[in-house]
């Protein structure tokens, strides 16, 4: 396992779906073709798994535990980093998932707030942080913000305040939210060694122009090969190619809320659409796509990011 500070997380990265089969179960024999997909087709050589758009907290700790296992197993010498999102209602079952992630030599872990007894302020929430870092001192630490989902908006910037002093091992945010204040007093505060990833794909180039040293979200499993290219025209300061590709990403999510939105059974059965693997339906309660749905958003993908764009 790498030293913490040794491999500082930046650029592009996927977080990626669950391969289910169809009855609902998971199928771990995709993994494989699915990593080759993302290095070979999209460029992409990082993922985040068993978080949101991953369906984690639809899965028991033995089933996160062997999907972190078989990423792991899959990537090694392929993909630069898997980061596990270990985040659970529980402390002992994010503390047991850390664990097995410095067991399985993952590269780094993530955890969300915990939303049913939500932490009040920013002492609980770093508490809590704390307790499940210290199952897995060796292994590099992101706090996963986003609050749309677990209701936590606590200040971001007042959690970091000299929180290595807590969590040696923290290396950074997964900012997953819309506050610019706070994304970028997070990035002007933040040590060197950290890195603040930002994770709202539709707003991606507002997060690079704020600081953001790369991203993570669930687009760049099937449009990572387009944002690559806005990364790279943000760093040559061509900013009309870089909004060019970010307001086609916006296109195509507003499209998508003619069918009712851009949730994650629209998004996964796009990636099917898209990328030919069988990745199965999402996991109830969460709706599968309807097909002619998903096919009517995949002729707008195609519109959008065609071959010449």
């Amino acid at each position: 396992m790498a030293a913490v500070a040794d491999k500082k997380l930046t650029g592009l990265v996927a977080a990626t779906f669950t391969p289910l089969t169809p009855q609902g179960e998971v199928n771990l024999s995709q993994i494989g073709p699915y990593i080759d997909y993302l290095t070979q087709k999209q460029g992409v050589k990082n993922i985040f798994v068993n978080g949101t758009a991953g369906e984690s907290m639809s899965f028991t700790v033995a089933e996160r535990k062997m999907l972190a296992e078989e990423w792991c197993k899959k990537a090694k010498g392929i993909m630069d980093h898997v980061i596990v999102h270990v985040g659970c209602l529980s402390l002992k079952d994010s503390q047991e998932l850390a664990r097995h992630a410095a067991e399985i030599k993952a590269d780094a872990i993530a955890i969300m707030a915990p939303f049913f007894l939500r932490p009040k302020n920013v002492a609980a929430l770093r508490k809590f942080l704390q307790e499940v870092a210290s199952a897995a001192p060796s292994m590099p630490f992101y706090y996963y913000h986003i609050p749309r989902i677990t209701n936590v908006n606590l200040p971001v910037v007042d959690l970091l305040e000299d929180i290595e002093n807590d969590i040696p091992s923290f290396s950074g945010v997964k900012f997953s939210a819309s506050d610019a204040m706070d994304l970028g007093l997070c990035i002007n505060n933040s040590k060197p060694q950290w890195t603040v990833l930002f994770g709202v794909d539709e707003e991606l180039l507002s997060g690079l122009a704020m600081g953001a040293q790369g991203a993570i979200g669930s687009t760049y499993n099937y449009l990572g090969c387009h944002i690559n290219k806005l990364l790279a025209a943000f760093e040559k300061n061509n900013l009309a190619e870089a909004r060019r590709i970010q307001y086609n990403l916006q296109e195509l999510l507003r499209y998508a809320k003619k069918y009712g939105g851009f949730d994650l059974g629209v998004n996964k059965q796009l990636m099917v659409e898209l990328s030919g693997l069988p990745l199965g339906p999402p996991r109830p309660p969460v709706i599968q796509c309807p097909p002619e749905n998903a096919q009517s958003i995949v002729q707008k993908f195609h519109s959008l990011f065609s071959e010449s764009s």
